[in-house]
């Protein structure tokens, strides 16, 4: 992983500027045997000519046989050791709309799912409802009152939310509510610590409130909490490498996973073609680049296999605009796999693709999981990408006499 101490030691200050392109849950599965991954599947004459001419690998999120969740696997890609540097889904989420979070906050990230009669869930997000209609449901939640704390209900984005809880003495050492499958009911939320009982009473009264007032809305008559936690600092990307990094990513987690390690988050759209606008329109201003594509992960996460290759053809045809804004170094990986076939992130490594003039090509010929298992890099830690990116953009001094 980066060593942080040794990061700041030998960090300089340059104009060279870092582009990491993140494709979320960019590795997959072959969905028959023989068969190639969805990248494999792709046509991606840009990548694979791009990949002929960098240092090619796989890194592990976290560690070999450990499926990340979304926070930790990107703070990794950042150089932040995701067992030390921990985070709740909600205060990402909280962060990633612009809520200005205390340090007694307590905070989940929910999403509205549909239980049926038996009070089973049979779909965890609600049918995907429109961002529209949920900012009417958070709406009508908000409306819920409970002792002794202040309760926010915050809009993410289609059927994702935010819970806040503000008051004294709260913990965010809270169980999920979210099974993570269907067919099962909603968890009830447990504490995880003695000091948590009283906030795991509160959240359990806010969920039964929530499932009254909901009762009536179809598809979305429930919900499912899950990352609870309170807000904590961390250093920041311009303490370590003395960066000036920017953050284009639409979705509000990832937003609040790169506004927590003091990356500026430049307003853009979720397309495509509008991140690649924003990040033209600000390429002087800044010396690192976090590029961020999330609709490949909800295409593995809904086993699209067709879709989510459709999606890595579509960035391959961006390949050129960015090359030509010529970037010291190009990063291209994923946070995590997101296979269609198991329809859900996985302990598979990713692909990763790091460009620059200083790199060392190897015999890759094509951006695909099989020939990356083969590459210059090996496999690494994900927590080993800012180094080698920093040394390639001639942002590190020497070590030692």
């Amino acid at each position: 992983m980066a060593n942080f101490e040794l990061m700041r030691k030998l960090s300089i200050k340059t104009d060279s500027k870092i582009v990491f392109l993140i494709i979320d849950g960019l590795g997959g599965l072959p969905r028959e045997k023989g068969g190639g991954t969805e990248v494999e599947e792709a046509k991606t004459p840009n990548l694979d000519a791009l990949a002929r001419e960098s240092i090619c690998g796989m890194i592990d999120p976290i560690s070999p046989g450990i499926t990340p969740g979304s926070g930790p696997a990107h703070l990794a890609l950042f150089g932040y050791d995701p067992v030390r540097y921990q985070v709740g889904r909600g205060v990402l989420a909280a962060l990633g709309i612009g809520f200005d979070l205390k340090p007694s906050d307590v905070s989940a990230r929910f999403n509205f799912a549909t239980v049926d009669d038996e009070g089973k869930v049979v779909d965890r997000r609600a049918g995907r409802i429109p961002s529209e209609e949920g900012r009417r449901l958070c709406q009508l939640l908000e409306e819920i009152r409970l002792p002794r704390v202040t309760i926010f209900v915050k809009p993410v984005k289609e059927y994702r939310g935010v819970l806040i809880l503000r008051g004294e003495n709260l913990s965010g050492d809270l169980s999920d509510s979210d099974p993570q499958e269907i067919g099962v009911p909603p968890r009830r939320i447990s504490p995880l610590s003695p000091e948590a009982k009283e906030t795991a009473e509160l959240v359990n009264q806010f969920v039964e409130e929530a499932r009254r007032k909901l009762s009536s809305e179809h598809p979305a008559n429930f919900i499912l909490l899950r990352g609870f936690d309170r807000y904590h600092p961390f250093p920041t990307m311009t303490e370590i490498y003395k960066l000036t990094p920017a953050s284009i990513a639409s979705y509000p987690m990832y937003r609040g996973v790169t506004k927590l390690i003091g990356m500026e988050l430049l307003k853009t759209g979720d397309t495509l073609a509008e991140e690649l606008k924003t990040l033209r329109e600000n390429y002087q201003r800044f010396d690192f680049f976090y590029v961020h594509i999330k609709k490949t992960d909800s295409a593995g996460e809904d086993g699209d296999f067709e879709r989510k290759a459709s999606l890595l053809e579509e960035v391959d045809q961006v390949i050129p605009e960015i090359l030509a804004l010529s970037p010291e170094v190009l990063v291209i990986t994923g946070d995590h796999s997101t296979p269609a076939m198991l329809k859900a992130h996985s302990w598979h490594p990713v692909p990763v693709l790091l460009h620059s003039r200083w790199c060392r090509p190897d015999k890759v010929e094509r951006f695909s999981e099989r020939e990356f298992n083969l590459g210059g890099l090996g496999r690494i830690p994900a927590t080993e990408l800012m180094p080698l990116a920093m040394a390639n953009a001639l942002k590190l001094a020497k070590y030692g006499a």
